[in-house]
């Protein structure tokens, strides 16, 4: 059984002290592959950094988070535009808009997620989109520019039966991380009835820890607790969850694994 994180900050200083031992600790438990992406210009080298210690296992993506738009986002983009010229990235990400604290970079975030959706689409590379109190206002802007090339995920997927229709009818993929192990969250009941040919699998980490670790540091190892409550709601064996959202994630990232 070989499952991958589609999503995780192993780069933040949450894991300077131990990063090492996160990562044996996520392979030890079938989590075998890592995709990193990246918030804004200050974590680039760190994030490269690490995947140059695990080139065959960690794979980074470049994009500006919303919560990073300031007032020199247009330097950020041509940061990203640069890196994507210069280096192998994966996807691109992580963008979208974040309504949840501040608005008052609301037009500018739009802005920002049409010229990375562009990007996309130029590079050939699938995106992963954040869009926390965001939703309707993020998926009209990728409904409105979405072509035969844009294709990707939406990150952290927590919202209901007709959301994840709208996402699965673009040819994007579900996030499922730790909020479908949240007890009061609903999330299994909508994804019992998602096929899980449109889900792949992610932790944030090291944010929205599963349970029943809430309140600590997510971890990549974890994602093993997000598959089991999948296979446990479906009925199905987590193996089956495994080969079918590693499949996804390999299909959509392009990337290579030994299984």
């Amino acid at each position: 059984m070989v499952l991958i994180d589609t999503h995780t900050h192993l780069y933040l200083d949450d894991y300077k002290d131990d990063i090492q031992e996160v990562v044996n600790n996520a392979i030890q438990n079938n989590v075998e592959y890592f995709l990193l992406p990246n918030i804004d210009g200050s974590t680039i080298n760190k994030m490269n950094a690490l995947c140059k210690l695990y080139p065959e296992r960690m794979f980074p993506m470049i994009g500006l988070h919303p919560t990073s738009v300031k007032d020199n986002y247009m330097q950020e983009l041509l940061t990203i535009r640069h890196e994507l010229l210069t280096n192998k990235y994966y996807g691109i990400g992580e963008i979208g808009i974040d309504l949840h604290w501040d608005k008052s970079f609301r037009k500018e975030q739009e802005f920002v997620l049409r010229y990375q959706l562009e990007l996309a689409k130029e590079f050939n590379l699938p995106i992963a989109i954040h869009t926390r109190s965001s939703f309707e206002e993020a998926i009209e802007i990728v409904q409105e520019v979405k072509d035969e090339n844009l294709r990707g995920v939406f990150h952290c997927f927590g919202g209901s039966y007709q959301q994840a229709l709208d996402i699965i009818e673009m040819g994007f993929f579900l996030g499922i991380g730790g909020v479908i192990t949240f007890k009061n969250s609903g999330l299994d009941k909508v994804i019992d009835h998602i096929s899980l040919e449109n889900i792949i699998l992610e932790s944030d980490a090291p944010y929205l820890t599963p349970s029943p670790h809430r309140g600590l540091r997510n971890e990549s190892s974890y994602l093993t607790l997000i598959a089991q409550k999948i296979a446990e709601s479906k009925e199905i064996s987590i193996e089956e969850v495994a080969r079918i959202t590693t499949k996804n994630a390999v299909e959509l990232f392009n990337i290579k694994i030994v299984e």
